[in-house]
């Protein structure tokens, strides 16, 4: 039993041998209140990311005989992974060739003398169910890592990632071999920030490519995911709102990309979209606080964190389930021997329906009708399960507020459904890619789906420059600099320029670029720059495509 005094002695040894990640909890908050902003109350139901979770499926094991504060008992111990004897974290689930689904999650000891922070030490193992929520069942170990992440690359190699390194397997069975990443932060690395590449995130992209966002809210793209990984962006894609941000997630649907990161001290996640994995969109709203895991009888587990959220998806992407790393104390409360510890939970999720605008024209131009197909599929009947009163269409800006367009009427598709809306008040402009649709089934229940926009390029180059290297010669400063496509289609002809401060230094062509190709270019001088002094240098490129961000940064000339 752990007595008061243990248990403070426990907390000063850990403080020592810990300093930088636990203090006393009288020391510091472990909760800090974020004021939302004034408009979220005004959202309507499915306005916000949170409200696709739906209750946890009776899974036959709720007992009030297990570990765990007041709040979290009773539960079904059978949802995600659990054991007395064992702390787990992290960890994706995903539906493999064999037809079951795959947990790759960690574990330390629950007896472990340093509490929770015996992280440090945990092991990922494999577990395995025959349904997205549980019980799974430990298989095997894998081998040290923590917080893991695993994906299958498109020529079928499997990848566990974990703070330290990776695992590749040509099975999800393994045998796993040890190996690690390569990173190219080109010029962009962040030298003081800690955990830089801790808790990365991946989704594979559409010609087998990958996007990775590091902890740090940077993007960053490989070829197979196997090979090196480019950062591209300088600052991070987070909310531009005070927080704490970590355990970013992203996935990539039939529609767009999706990201949701963690404010931990808030205990406040956000969501964002992007049409490409670079430019991301805000949506309001919270993607999920503590309190949202219920049970179909309105029991709640109130667990004290969800953190490292990942998506179990369907074949069209779609997310359909949430893992999370739940505990049920602060973590500085949960120590060896207590009834306090932490483990992976599965939250079932509304998924969105399948549309298609059919108009051909974009909408931005006007138009009397939008027609957008819903498509029926296994357990969706849009004939019969669909309120249509309900129904809103047109940016997630109007529709999360209850506004946009207006269902006109609705036609028969064979087993889809064609829906007629009015083709004012939408909201969309030039810089929407996606529609939201917006409402209820007959019972009640959400019913939301996003649709791609007629007119919007989906797949485009994505150019991106490193700094300049400056050379010396008898005529003065000479440059080049390096030009990188990091899109899946093949890049126009373009130039770089060159700018200190409000002045043209020099400029180049860059030719064509396939997919990961890229280019050295010479500049061509326009001003003689003073050797040895310090610029605010910036890198534009111009061209027929989409403007990449300006790269700048101060440098000493040479």
């Amino acid at each position: 039993m752990i007595t008061p005094s243990k248990r403070r002695h426990l907390r000063l040894w850990a403080n020592l041998v810990f300093p930088f990640s636990i203090v006393s909890a009288a020391e510091t908050p472990q909760i800090v209140e974020r004021p939302r902003p004034a408009e979220w109350s005004h959202l309507v139901f499915g306005g916000r990311f949170m409200d696709v979770f739906e209750p946890m499926p009776d899974l036959g094991g709720m007992t009030a005989a297990t570990w765990g504060a007041p709040g979290v008992v009773p539960r079904d111990v059978n949802n995600g992974i659990e054991d007395p004897a064992w702390s787990y974290w992290g960890g994706n689930a995903a539906l493999d060739q064999d037809g079951k689904y795959h947990l790759l999650v960690c574990r330390w000891p629950e007896n472990s003398p340093q509490g929770h922070f015996a992280y440090h030490e945990s092991t990922v193992v494999h577990a395995v169910a025959s349904n997205p929520f549980g019980p799974f069942k430990v298989q095997d170990e894998i081998g040290p890592g923590h917080n893991p992440t695993w994906y299958v690359t498109a020529n079928g190699q499997y990848v566990l990632y974990v703070v330290d390194g990776r695992y590749l397997a040509d099975s999800i069975n393994g045998p796993w071999k040890k190996s690690s990443y390569d990173y190219d932060s080109r010029d962009r690395q962040e030298t003081k920030a800690t955990n830089y590449l801790h808790n990365n995130t991946f989704a594979r992209r559409e010609d087998g490519s990958f996007l990775m966002v590091n902890r740090h809210g940077q993007v960053w793209f490989s070829r197979d995911g196997l090979s090196t990984f480019y950062r591209i962006t300088d600052d991070r894609i987070y909310p531009p709102v005070a927080g704490k941000f970590e355990d970013p997630v992203v996935w990539r649907d039939n529609v767009q990309y999706h990201v949701i990161v963690n404010d931990w001290l808030g205990r406040l996640a956000w969501y964002l979209r992007s049409k490409d994995g670079v430019d991301w969109k805000v949506e309001p709203g919270e993607a999920y606080m503590p309190g949202f895991a219920v049970h179909p009888d309105g029991t709640k587990e109130e667990w004290f964190k969800y953190e490292r959220l990942r998506v179990v998806q369907d074949r069209y992407g779609r997310a359909i389930a949430a893992n999370f790393a739940v505990i049920d104390v602060s973590k500085q409360e949960d120590l060896p021997h207590d009834r306090h510890s932490s483990k992976n939970i599965v939250i079932p999720m509304t998924v969105g329906r399948l549309l298609t605008v059919q108009n051909t024209e974009p909408l931005v131009t006007g138009t009397a009708v939008i027609r957008v197909r819903i498509e029926a599929e296994s357990g969706f009947d849009p004939h019969t399960d669909v309120e249509l009163d309900s129904l809103r269409f047109g940016a997630s800006e109007e529709v999360n507020f209850g506004r946009g367009s207006k269902l006109l009427r609705s036609e028969p598709a064979g087993r889809d459904l064609l829906l007629i809306f009015n083709g004012q008040g939408h909201g969309l402009t030039r810089d929407d890619f996606a529609a939201k649709l917006l409402g209820r089934t007959r019972t009640g229940k959400l019913l939301f789906g996003w649709s791609r926009l007629p007119g919007v390029n989906y797949l485009e180059p994505i150019l991106s420059t490193r700094l300049p290297e400056f050379t010396t010669s008898t005529h003065g400063l000479a440059a080049r600099v390096e030009v990188q496509n990091f899109g899946q289609v093949a890049s126009q002809p373009s130039r770089v320029k060159i700018m200190a401060g409000a002045t043209l230094v020099g400029s180049g062509a860059v030719p064509e670029l396939q997919p990961f190709e890229k280019s050295n270019v010479q500049l061509r001088g326009e001003k003689v720059l003073p050797r040895g002094g310090k610029e605010t240098i910036t890198v534009l490129l111009e061209g027929d495509g989409p403007t990449p961000r300006p790269f700048v940064k101060e440098l000493r000339l040479p």
